[in-house]
């Protein structure tokens, strides 16, 4: 789950990680009050997107005036921002962030995440802030560096000075880098987070070290333990459909392709979507309806699919396992029902109890066409299809 700026740096100055001050507007009345409350000489409002590269796409104006800032807010709320990270469409902003300037010396980058190769934390860092993270590590390698975080000792405090060093800081600025360390490494752990990015990181005039900005997203799996955070999830920034699926624990993505899926599992859902493209079309989406689907999950699952303008045909490829295949087929044969199938479906079914499962759809009375294996569900759909 991804929060907005404004949402991460509520959350790090309750961890003691220093930012700008700043107040969230919905509105332009709200931005101008917001501009005039901060007081300083130049403000910065901030569409507040779920992506990176507003700079770039005119998401982020430097203001002189509580008047400009309100031009500003004027220009970007109710608008979608279009970023290289957004499909055409964009996001939709709903709100800007109004922040104090601040006399910057320098711009740096900071992160936290799980290194899934070491199965450990790395905290890992660059003299290059501002700049794309991606086009760093491939051009210039050797300006980002790393400290891998042992999981009983924590962020030592010499990892943190190493980092500080690397990074060139000196003096007091040394000494403000390892707080701030410190306590983002705090707020990482104590919230169950995949991922804390701060691009850029910078290094005032008078040696403070501050996150300019924060990308904040947290493990689905711990959100459990922080119901506080779920309120934070801004539904406008997700597809409507994305936001259908986990309201019945659907994993789903949608994509452009003309053929829906419906798979258990994850790797089998890749193998899949790869096999129809292989097969000459492409995948409308990823939905992976997990081991345990019941009647309900599956007729979800096909609703999500069905409204999709763009698909012109399903492939349903499940493995009974820890589900037999004749208790999936009873399911997907009383969905089918249920919304009206209209256009073909294949679906291709394995393991326990599959020629019980396979009778069941035969003798269901709709136009379900079996498939013996993958590739010869991938070749029946794309040529029903067409």
């Amino acid at each position: 789950m991804n929060i907005h700026e404004y949402q991460a740096k509520e959350l790090f100055r309750k961890y003691g990680v220093a930012v700008p001050q700043g107040f969230v507007a919905s509105s332009v009345e709200e931005a101008e009050a917001a501009s005039k409350k901060l007081g300083t000489a130049i403000t910065v409002v901030k569409a507040q997107v779920h992506a990176g590269g507003r700079g770039k796409a005119g998401g982020v104006k430097v203001c002189k005036s509580p008047a400009d800032a309100a031009k500003a807010a004027e220009a970007l709320l109710g608008t979608r921002l279009v970023t290289f990270q957004t499909d055409a469409k964009g996001q939709p902003v709903s709100k800007v962030y109004v922040e104090s300037g601040i006399d910057i010396a320098r711009e740096l980058y900071m992160a936290i995440t799980l290194d899934r190769g070491q199965g450990r934390l790395v905290i890992m860092a660059s003299t290059e802030g501002g700049m794309e993270i991606e086009e760093v590590a491939h051009s210039h390698p050797e300006k980002i560096f790393k400290e891998t975080i042992d999981p009983a000792l924590g962020l030592c405090g010499y990892q943190a000075q190493n980092i500080a060093f690397a990074l060139g800081l000196s003096g007091d600025e040394v000494k403000n880098a390892v707080k701030f360390m410190t306590n983002l490494y705090k707020a990482y752990v104590d919230l169950d987070c995949a991922m804390i990015e701060i691009n850029p990181l910078v290094v005032t005039k008078q040696g403070e070290v501050m996150a300019l900005d924060g990308k904040v997203s947290f493990d689905d799996n711990g959100l459990f333990r922080h119901p506080e955070l779920l309120e934070l999830d801004d539904v406008t920034q997700h597809d409507p459909r994305e936001s259908e699926a986990r309201k019945y624990d659907l994993n789903y993505v949608g994509l452009d392709g003309e053929i829906g899926c419906m798979v258990n599992g994850a790797g089998l859902a890749m193998a899949t979507m790869d096999i129809i493209k292989f097969s000459g079309s492409a995948p409308a989406n990823f939905l992976d309806v997990g081991g345990t689907a019941d009647e309900a999950r599956v007729t979800a699952a096909l609703k999500l699919i069905l409204a999709d303008k763009q698909v012109k045909g399903i492939l349903i490829n499940i493995f009974g396992g820890i589900m037999k295949c004749d208790v999936i087929a009873n399911g997907i044969v009383s969905a089918a029902k249920a919304v009206n199938l209209h256009v073909p479906l294949v679906v291709r079914l394995e393991g326990t109890n599959v020629d019980l499962g396979k009778q069941i759809l035969a003798d269901s009375g709709l136009p379900i066409i079996s498939a013996d294996s993958l590739a010869d569900a991938a070749h029946k759909i794309v040529n029903a299809i067409k």
